[in-house]
């Protein structure tokens, strides 16, 4: 029960130990309860990272376009930063693809609630649906109001 307690006690040196035995296929010494725990973990993360920064990038293109007379180059910024991120997010996990768009709606309300309390806007200014199309959101082009990124 060395490994379990490890686990607790020095989170790193646990995860070394398990890539040593797994390497040297020492599969009986495995601490193979919290190792399926931790592994389950990063695929729940993944998903929870692309939903965040779907739900900012969202967020950033409504301000942008119900609040056109405080645009800016931070909410330019943080557009393409999110898009680069989720590009690369799917890169890694091109599995992810598919549940961008089954979260897509979900996401939006996150997205909008950012942009109302960013904003300060009610929420009857914004659209009940999402106004953009996922593949809009993430085209590196695009921006609300037939405005592109390199206008």
């Amino acid at each position: 029960m060395y490994t379990s307690h490890l686990y607790e006690t020095d989170f790193y040196t646990w995860t070394q130990q398990q890539v040593s035995l797994l390497k040297t296929q020492q599969w009986d010494q495995l601490d193979t309860v919290n190792l399926i725990e931790e592994i389950e973990t990063l695929g729940r993360r993944e998903r929870q990272e692309l939903r965040n920064r779907l739900g900012v990038l969202l967020g950033h293109l409504l301000k942008w376009q119900f609040q056109a007379e405080k645009r800016s180059n931070s909410w330019l910024g943080t557009i393409q930063e999110q898009r680069v991120q989720i590009k690369l997010l799917l890169q890694d996990s091109p599995s992810l693809k598919p549940y961008l768009d089954e979260v897509f709606p979900t996401v939006y309300e996150l997205g909008l609630a950012l942009a109302m309390r960013e904003t300060k806007l009610g929420e009857q200014i914004f659209p009940e649906i999402c106004p953009y199309t996922p593949s809009e959101t993430l085209n590196s082009e695009f921006l609300p109001n037939g405005n592109h990124v390199n206008e």
